[in-house]
């Protein structure tokens, strides 16, 4: 077998970077981490951007919306680009992308400054995103230590939302809601300066980028997106969400031809082949579309119902992290003997009764009695899964194809997120209205007339009856929650196999993939 002479990277600066996969998986970890925590970091500062920058009520719900319909339009073209460029160049151009856009954004003075900002910083958390995952695959060989690695990042991928929620309540309150935004700058010009010294770049495979294909599934991932926001702020009957679903269909059903078709596709339909892999597409969807609700709703109810403030709130959520943490350590040390099957079971399994715990949420419920126990079974669950299902994802995919792979568990996450967010506010609307005209009729029997003074100026009802509406209201959503726990369950007991194969690889003694 012949040798070729050292490249640039296989110089002294390679075996620097060999030498070192722990700061390597530290780089890929935080670019993840701010990535992910920008998705709710901002979420308990909403109040205080819209004093500031006086938007109103309906159009904040965008500075939430901006980010999820970039990143999740533009992941797959950003898993591609790495491939293509090189995943060490491009998971820069999107870290310094990402960083550029979150320094606007702090700084922004009107409305369309920050939602332009928001959507840009979407552009290259896509970019980012599928390449940091990529780059572990390159990193790391498969076996026991890519195990490692892809434990430590599923763990940050998981337990990223709710340190956002806690790093969102301490700067809010400590400082200012603009340090939300300003809180990524040092974070990423440190990723950027260290992964040059730390991480390799990955081979260049001659290619072209297949447009067609790049265009019809960011845009109509984008319309599929939007068609869901839209329903929950204005009916699922308006004229512009069903434009936008029917869009999305066009739009998807032509990515599906072309890419049928494409000599080079943005994301090869061979890897749906595999049973274990696409099983894994549905249950990320279905976990992640009870993931974002459960975060949306607990928070309403321990800042609304229990009164808690948002440092209050963000610590709220820590033992959440810590049970990731432990379902994902469990999952990553078993599975090359046990196979990714019964962590995708069990973890199922623990996320519908923890959800299902949760459908019985009244105004008397407390933090102790009512939240943390569900919250708990639902983090361990997750963790269980996350490192399963990416492993899966990822498990013999060929190296040139591992950022569209990755690219598409990503793009599954945050689609199926806003998927199942915008459901659950839908049922969560209807449920509250029907208990406001209970309420209402209560309120009106027992008030004072001073409360009955302010309700005629506000149409707001005070507590405790504004408690019970909001606690009826999500109590009712989490049942369809429940029914996407259900749905990842019956797909991990029927669809996922155990397979010898995937045992070999999970423990290393199976050749690399053919790349």
């Amino acid at each position: 077998m012949t040798t070729s002479p050292l490249t640039q990277d296989q110089k002294p600066g390679a075996a620097r970077r060999e030498g070192h996969p722990g700061i390597a998986l530290t780089v890929i970890a935080a670019c993840q981490l701010m990535v992910v925590l920008d998705a709710t970091i901002v979420n308990i500062a909403l109040p205080h951007i819209q004093n500031a920058l006086e938007f109103s009520t309906t159009d904040l719900t965008w500075v939430v919306s901006a980010y999820t319909l970039t990143f999740g339009g533009l992941l797959l073209l950003g898993g591609r680009a790495g491939d293509i460029l090189g995943r060490r160049r491009v998971f820069m151009t999107g870290i310094l992308l990402f960083t550029a856009a979150s320094l606007l954004g702090g700084f922004a003075q009107e409305p369309w400054q920050l939602l332009a900002a928001r959507a840009l910083q979407g552009v290259g958390g896509a970019i980012a995103s599928p390449t940091s995952l990529a780059l572990i695959t390159t990193t790391f060989p498969e076996g026991p230590e890519r195990n490692r690695a892809f434990g430590v990042f599923a763990a940050v991928s998981a337990g990223g939302g709710a340190i956002g929620l806690l790093a969102g309540g301490m700067l809010t309150e400590w400082l200012d809601w603009r340090w939300v935004l300003f809180v990524n700058v040092p974070i990423g010009v440190l990723i950027a300066v260290v992964t040059p010294l730390y991480i390799s770049e990955s081979e260049r495979h001659a290619g072209r980028f297949d447009i067609a294909g790049a265009l019809t599934s960011t845009a109509g991932m984008a319309s599929l997106v939007y068609g869901f926001i839209r329903a929950a702020e204005e009916g699922w009957r308006d004229g512009l969400t069903i434009a936008s679903f029917c869009a999305a269909v066009v739009l998807l059903v032509a990515f599906a031809l072309i890419e049928s078709r494409a000599k080079e596709p943005i994301t090869p339909l061979r890897m749906f082949a595999d049973r274990n892999r696409s099983g894994t597409y549905v249950i990320m969807l279905s976990l992640a579309a009870a993931m974002f609700g459960m975060f949306f709703f607990i928070v309403l109810f321990v800042q609304n119902v229990l009164r808690y403030t948002p440092i209050e709130a963000g610590l709220a959520f820590l033992p959440v992290t810590f049970a990731i943490i432990v379902g994902a350590g469990l999952s990553q040390r078993f599975l090359p003997v046990l196979g990714p099957k019964p962590f995708m079971v069990v973890g199922s399994a623990f996320v519908a009764v923890g959800l299902g715990w949760l459908t019985f949420m009244d105004p008397g419920s407390t933090y102790l009695g009512g939240v943390l126990g569900p919250m708990l079974l639902f983090a361990f669950g997750m963790g269980l899964n996350f490192v399963t299902l990416t492993l899966t994802a990822v498990s013999g995919v060929a190296a040139h194809e591992a950022g569209a792979a990755s690219g598409l568990l990503n793009v599954t996450q945050q689609v199926g997120g806003s998927l199942g967010l915008s459901i659950l506010t839908t049922v969560f609307g209807t449920a509250s209205r029907e208990e406001a005209e209970k309420q209402v009729t209560d309120f009106m029997a027992s008030a004072s007339a001073e409360q009955k003074a302010e309700f005629a100026k506000t149409h707001q009802l005070p507590a405790p009856w504004s408690h019970e509406v909001l606690a009826q209201g999500i109590s009712t959503a989490f049942i369809p929650a429940v029914a996407m726990a259900l749905l990842a369950l019956v797909t991990a007991t029927v669809v996922i196999k155990v397979r010898k194969s995937d045992l070999d690889a999970l423990s290393g003694t199976a050749g690399p993939a053919a790349g």
